[in-house]
């Protein structure tokens, strides 16, 4: 049911109070299943600690990650006006139709994967047609451009992460049990590093990338923007509301949202690149238990990814030179959670098959 009024900052912090830690003792119980199972013990390695730790999310001994979801938002940004993308705005509207049709590559992996797919427009500057799996709840036309001044106001940035968050409780109402972040947004990973910088301390050249393909003189240039717009907005106390309103992006703060939506039901989210992962670093400052339901799902080519990865501690499952966005690197590791679900669910005791245990 969309909200009649915008989240504010009081609903904010009751919903973070419902986020509950997860479950050490269904843990406790899936890592005993894992010993066993017929295989020396931790032979399997992270694959065991994946299907121990999504256990936890969920509370049961033997997790489902089917349903999934994956709640692909979508916005522009005014900075792409600064020149910081190999491609024009209208992209963002052009591709947001593609999704809905089902053709682009995050539609071609979702069906690999058995994921549905959510497309979120919180701020596409264009009128998007209606598609049966587009959900309009348009914030505004885009943010105004980071390097002339705030990119949206706290109260629209609070009432895009109540839209990732309500999406993100539908779906699980819906039957997903998993959710898989993605975006779409022109300029979005100008914005993305400009967060990055000011919540980390960071110099901008450390933090920002070539994003959609920019040469030499595109991402001298894109720095550039970076560092001015963390200079005049980055002074925010580092409240994580504050910086994402004054740098940040309309589909960001909605996945700010999803994040915390999976949270609070126990559902968890597996992060895909870059603005996932500011998203990510949102949510660790909004909310510190949300981090015990996220799995990250690849390293991105973008430099600042890998630096909130760091102070997140999150290890990623895959590191294939990937920077696309719009999910497709969760997408692609959907499978290794499958395995880690599948030989804890399915694999036989020592017991069961009549094979001999380890003798010490």
């Amino acid at each position: 049911m969309i909200r009649s009024q915008p989240l504010t900052a009081h609903d904010l912090e009751s919903v973070v109070r419902e986020i509950a830690p997860t479950d050490n003792d269904a843990a406790a119980r899936a890592e005993a299943r894992h010993a066993s199972l017929t295989k020396p013990p931790g032979s399997l390695g992270r694959l065991e600690d994946l299907g121990v730790r999504l256990a936890s999310i969920s509370g049961r001994e033997r997790p489902v990650i089917r349903p999934r979801s994956l709640i692909l938002a979508a916005a522009d940004h005014g900075v792409a006006a600064e020149g910081v993308s190999a491609y024009p705005s209208e992209v963002t509207a052009q591709m947001v139709a593609n999704f809905a049709a089902g053709g682009a590559a995050a539609n071609v992996l979702s069906r690999l994967a058995d994921v549905r797919v959510v497309v979120l427009d919180v701020g596409v500057a264009a009128d998007v047609d209606p598609a049966p799996n587009l959900v309009e709840r348009k914030i505004r036309r885009g943010t105004a451009s980071i390097a002339e001044g705030p990119a949206m106001t706290d109260s629209e940035a609070l009432a895009a992460i109540w839209a990732g968050l309500e999406t993100a409780e539908s779906e699980v109402n819906a039957g997903a049990r998993l959710l898989v972040t993605g975006d779409m947004g022109i300029g979005n990973s100008t914005s993305a590093a400009a967060v990055t910088a000011a919540l980390l301390g960071l110099p901008a050249k450390d933090v920002t990338g070539r994003g959609t393909g920019l040469d030499d003189q595109g991402l001298a240039r894109k720095v550039a923007v970076v560092e001015r717009a963390v200079r005049r907005h980055g002074q925010v106390n580092a409240d994580p509301v504050q910086v994402l309103a004054g740098l940040g992006g309309l589909e960001m703060a909605a996945l700010v949202g999803v994040i915390l939506g999976g949270a609070r039901r126990k559902v968890p989210a597996v992060l895909d690149g870059f603005v996932s992962g500011v998203a990510a670093l949102v949510a660790a400052r909004i909310a510190p238990l949300a981090m015990e339901y996220v799995v990250a799902g690849h390293y991105s080519v973008e430099p600042g990814h890998r630096k909130i990865l760091e102070v997140l501690e999150l290890r990623p499952l895959l590191d294939l030179e990937m920077r696309l966005g719009e999910g497709s690197g969760a997408l692609v590791a959907l499978p290794l959670l499958d395995a880690a679900v599948a030989v804890l669910n399915e694999m036989a005791t020592f017991s069961q098959a009549g094979v001999s245990e380890r003798v010490d």
